[in-house]
């Protein structure tokens, strides 16, 4: 059995690994699939404006503070939340934090590989027939047919996790880094090529007003906890793939500038996915409010209309398709991180046997969009409606997801204030005060605001 830290015995080759691969985890469903149609609904640039104003503000302390946790502690979420614990004399329930930072991967996970399962399905489907001539009917009938089949969505989501399990065994070197930096690559090569695709032949005009000139009147207070949501779903914070991967890094490696670049990550491509999306859909004259449907329904009609459209459609759903790995990547390592450390096991028999329990885990989310979508095991308690994939999107999001950052902001803005200081976090001394002002104060108010919102 490892003891604490031992995990630490691998490394990223260098602090741009660390950079691309975390970037790489981040940014995937939550900022590719969620962003434009959470910012359709919204109305656009307002929501933009408030989406970036709460990375930089909000989560970028919080990213400091939970990479500051993995560096410290050299181990999995777990170990590195004890160990500050132990360090700080905190209270042991703070161990909920490291709880959280391993059932919040491993059941997201469950569901999350569903939807990328999708994303590959729409990618062979791409590659095979394309969707020339789609209308609207003939493009849901196509999403209903494979959400509602549960033989061929479950060995695309079994593929997706074992495929997942392959890379996470191979290691932080091997594996993690070198997919990481093929999907960073691809995704900045992809994305930009798109927008310039759409601004020779539909023009970014309409697009560019939609996502950058604010209407704080199409806002709305839900629009403002929706934004401050979807920063944190789309950074990662209190997944735990933050702590774990920092637990790889060397000594000297600054976290305020690598919070800061994967902010800025994120925020770029979010942008780019806008006007990736956006363009397109404008000018055929379809709805940018089209909510979960945008992709997987409004996109493929598009795509039929297009000229060159079935070679964008192979790039985008294959974008899609790789940027739900790398999150997968990430969502999976802290899990074998963790197992790792109590059995001493091998990466690679471990990474195969946490994939197959979180396929069979995530069985009864598959089986909602088709066997079980008549049950709702929670109608009782006033959640009508809800499916067993709906449920667990909701707990994880909306519930799990501002917990667990809320707990970490509480954590080490008070019980490690003495031992999460200059040194640890890499802060300048004036720049301290302010960090420890947002994780104290400012982060867990908005956190709370957004959890009584949801709940209400």
């Amino acid at each position: 059995m490892m003891q604490q830290g031992e995990v630490q015995g691998e490394q990223w080759s260098s602090r741009l690994a660390f950079l691309y691969s975390i970037g790489a985890a981040a940014i995937g469903l939550g900022t590719l699939w969620r962003f434009p149609y959470v910012a359709g609904a919204n109305g656009g640039g307002a929501f933009v404006i408030l989406y970036i104003l709460f990375v930089m503000a909000i989560c970028v302390p919080l990213m400091i503070a939970e990479m500051a946790i993995g560096k410290r502690g050299h181990g999995s979420a777990m170990t590195s939340v004890d160990s500050a614990i132990i360090a700080a004399g905190a209270w042991r329930g703070w161990r909920t934090i490291g709880t959280l930072s391993l059932l919040i991967p491993f059941f997201g996970l469950s569901y999350y590989s569903i939807v990328a399962g999708w994303a590959i399905d729409y990618s062979i489907a791409s590659i095979a027939r394309g969707f020339a001539g789609f209308d609207a009917e003939q493009s849901r009938a196509m999403f209903g047919a494979l959400a509602a089949s549960p033989v061929r969505g479950g060995l695309l989501q079994l593929t997706f996790i074992m495929a997942t399990a392959i890379v996470v065994g191979l290691g932080v070197r091997r594996g993690i880094e070198t997919v990481s930096r093929i999907k960073m690559i691809a995704l900045f090569v992809i994305l930009i090529g798109l927008v310039i695709y759409n601004a020779l032949t539909v023009g970014l005009g309409p697009s560019t007003q939609f996502l950058l000139q604010p209407d704080f009147a199409a806002l709305g207070a839900e629009g403002v906890l929706t934004a401050l949501g979807q920063a944190l779903f789309s950074t990662a914070v209190g997944v735990g793939v933050l702590i774990t991967y920092s637990a790889y890094l060397p000594a000297e490696s600054s976290l305020p500038r690598s919070s800061m670049a994967l902010a800025g990550g994120v925020i770029i491509v979010a942008l780019l996915t806008g006007f990736a999306i956006f363009p397109a859909v404008l000018a055929y004259g379809l709805k940018p409010a089209e909510g979960p449907n945008l992709i997987f329904v409004t996109l493929p009609i598009v795509f039929g209309k297009m000229a060159g459209g079935r070679i964008i459609a192979i790039l985008f759903f294959g974008l899609i398709a790789l940027g739900a790995f790398t999150t997968a990547v990430g969502m999976l390592e802290p899990v074998v991180a963790w197992l790792r450390e109590k059995t001493g096991m091998g990466r690679a028999p471990l990474a195969a046997m946490a994939g197959f329990a979180i396929w069979l885990v995530g069985l009864p989310s598959l089986l909602s969009f088709s066997t079980l979508s008549d049950f709702h095991p929670l109608a009782f308690a006033g959640m009508t409606g809800k499916t067993a994939f709906d449920l667990l999107d909701f707990t994880i999001a909306n519930l799990l997801l501002p917990a667990n950052a809320l707990l970490l902001a509480v954590f080490v803005g008070w019980s490690c204030r003495g031992l999460i200081g200059a040194r640890e976090t890499g802060l300048a001394p004036r720049m301290l005060g302010a960090w420890r002002f947002v994780i104290r104060f400012v982060a867990p108010i908005a956190i709370l605001g957004l959890g009584v919102h949801l709940l209400l």
